[in-house]
């Protein structure tokens, strides 16, 4: 059984650290190896290089990973719980 907030905060957290490590990819490598046109297109409202597009990066980041840890650990508890079962009634 998996703990929700754990995995949920534990992805958060993994999504904002991966935007904080494309955005740093982003400013030392050339134009023509950016990510940011694709970062522009999944976070709404993001703009390149600027203070608030990069706050806004980074929660909508954070709350993307809280969003897929919010919604995988009920399913894997629940999966968890019926397969499980089954074996032990064997």
């Amino acid at each position: 059984m998996l703990n929700t907030k754990l995995v949920t905060w534990a992805l958060g957290l993994f999504a904002a650290v991966t935007f904080i490590v494309c955005v740093i990819y982003g400013l030392v490598t050339p134009q023509s190896l950016h990510m940011h046109a694709f970062l522009e297109q999944v976070l709404p409202g993001f703009k390149w290089l600027t203070w608030w597009g990069f706050l806004l990066g980074l929660v909508e980041s954070f709350l993307y990973g809280a969003y897929a840890g919010l919604v995988f650990c009920p399913i894997y508890n629940w999966l968890y719980r019926r397969f499980n079962a089954r074996r032990e009634a064997k």
